[in-house]
């Protein structure tokens, strides 16, 4: 057994627990009582519908590789999956030995992805065309909602334009006459080479490998990068050719040079913040990882122990 960087009694993790279940409902609040009413909003309901990851998963919270829970009460939690005894009575940790024997493949192309985005510098000249390119010369849309421009011109954006989506998942949304048109050609197998921190759906990905993490990831950096994702997504709807001024969001009007200069300056604070939390999450899932031997010892503790706000 893996000796725990740090043990918390039980007034400190059931402290945590209850604030980290506490925010997790407010975050979904809304997603929630629209689903019981049957409604569905095109932009706050886009993190559960695209990752079908349920309001549920976000609301369990886990203290983190490396940490022991003390006290008899947390000795439920033995039974979890990826979940043993401590080293004392009554306490549990997270049993990252497991998880790697049975995940160690997932485990270890998680590591590289947040790695090798955070080692590469951003590209900030995308302009977020990549939602513009998923309508091109279609009149058949992904959301139930009218295009600012109208159709003829939101074509005339793109045509004026050099695509440069480095992003898979965006990608694979491109219509036909929209695909000769990349600067690249994004694949799963070169998704790792192609992944740069100025890419807004490679950063709303990071919520996606903190899930995929599991128990490795303390409950309050999850929320963190389910709080960045969200913001991101907002944001990227902002400088799409929708029309969500009906949803109280005013474009980012990214064919003209302000909004090109709005833009940036909006990818690029993004891009930092996601950064942050890439660290994070290889400093506390992955403190052995080459890429993070620099992080010290009470680096990671804080983050296991409270976590580093966005």
């Amino acid at each position: 057994m893996t000796t725990p960087t740090l043990r918390l009694d039980a007034a400190e993790w059931r402290a945590r627990e209850a604030a980290h279940t506490a925010r997790a409902d407010a975050l979904t609040a809304g997603h929630r009582a629209r689903a019981a009413r049957g409604e569905k909003h095109p932009i706050e309901d886009f993190l559960f519908s695209y990752y079908s990851y349920a309001p549920s998963l976000l609301r369990r919270w886990h203290p983190g590789a490396g940490v022991e829970l003390a006290d008899a009460g947390a000795e439920p939690r033995a039974a979890w999956r990826w979940y043993a005894a401590g080293s004392t009575p009554g306490s549990v940790r997270v049993d990252a030995e497991a998880m790697q024997a049975e995940k160690g493949p997932l485990l270890r192309g998680v590591r590289r992805m947040l790695e090798l985005t955070a080692s590469r510098q951003g590209s900030f000249g995308c302009f977020g065309l990549h939602e513009w390119a998923m309508v091109y010369r279609e009149d058949e849309h992904r959301h139930p909602v009218p295009l600012r421009l109208g159709q003829a011109a939101t074509d005339a954006v793109v045509e004026s334009h050099e695509l440069r989506c480095t992003h898979i998942d965006a990608f694979r949304f491109f219509t036909a006459d929209a695909v000769p048109q990349n600067r690249y050609a994004p694949t799963r197998e070169t998704q790792p080479e192609l992944e740069q921190p100025g890419c807004v759906h490679a950063n709303i990905d990071v919520y996606k490998w903190a899930v995929k993490l599991g128990p490795l990831v303390p409950g309050e950096l999850l929320l963190d990068a389910f709080e960045l994702a969200g913001e991101i997504r907002r944001f990227d709807m902002q400088a799409s050719p929708y029309d969500l001024r009906e949803w109280g969001h005013e474009p980012v009007p990214i064919e003209t040079p302000e909004g090109k200069a709005e833009y940036v300056r909006r990818q690029r604070a993004f891009a930092t913040r996601a950064n942050r939390l890439r660290r994070r999450i290889l400093a506390t899932a992955f403190p052995q990882s080459p890429r993070v031997a620099n992080t010290s010892r009470t680096m990671r503790n804080a983050v296991l122990a409270a976590g580093t706000p966005e």
